[in-house]
């Protein structure tokens, strides 16, 4: 990792046969300033033969919600991948992510767009019921479970895909919390976990899930 400039890290994300992501991270900030191992994991496995059919990506003009997206780099590769995508957090995490845009642009085929989204409070000018919804290491904050919880029922509909990944931590209150999360969550979504034969064969990892979830219909 380089400095790009003043405050600033450069990360290279690689991609299939294409040119490489140039993230940007903070060097002081919160946990979305940076690129998580669960992110890259979660990017890499858009990219995965699964997706394609006929040539086609999965994603190809679809619309895409990006939750907690910090530095965007899991949105960013959807829109490569030809997703109009969403990516959302913070208000203090808008500057990045819009950085790391507009450091992309070029490589973008569908298109990409960040806004504020704070978990648990009303959801506005969002695509509801997008075709996926994306979320790289969600689970942290035990407060923050029951309104992540919330806006995933506010924004997914009956057809849309929930694409989780998430590092499996067994350090303090991380295996309560996880927990506690897949307990609420089984309430009202369905869990299938991506086995490791099916993800990116050098990104990937036993202590990092990935799942994909979809509403229950009650």
């Amino acid at each position: 990792m380089a400095a790009a400039d003043s405050g600033y890290f450069l990360r290279a994300v690689e991609r299939r046969g294409g040119s490489e992501l140039r993230i940007k991270q903070c060097s002081a900030g919160d946990v979305g300033c940076v690129v998580w191992d669960a992110a890259l994991v979660l990017a890499k496995y858009l990219e995965t033969s699964g997706f394609y059919r006929d040539g086609l990506h999965a994603f190809t003009a679809r619309n895409v919600v990006e939750l907690g997206a910090g530095t965007g780099v899991v949105g960013l590769m959807a829109s490569v991948l030809g997703a109009h995508v969403t990516v959302t957090d913070l208000e203090e995490l808008q500057d990045l992510l819009n950085i790391n845009i507009s450091e992309n642009k070029r490589l973008v085929t569908g298109s990409i767009q960040a806004k504020v989204l704070k978990w648990g409070e009303t959801v506005k000018d969002l695509p509801h019921d997008p075709d996926y919804i994306l979320m790289a290491d969600c689970i942290y904050y035990e407060q923050s479970l029951e309104p992540l919880l919330r806006t995933m029922m506010e924004l997914a509909g009956n057809k849309t895909c929930i694409i989780c990944c998430y590092e499996e931590r067994t350090m303090g209150n991380n295996p309560k919390i996880e927990n506690r999360f897949f307990e609420l969550l089984q309430t009202d979504f369905e869990i299938d976990e991506i086995p490791l034969d099916r993800q990116d064969e050098e990104y990937k990892s036993e202590d990092i899930h990935i799942l994909h979830i979809k509403r229950k219909r009650h």
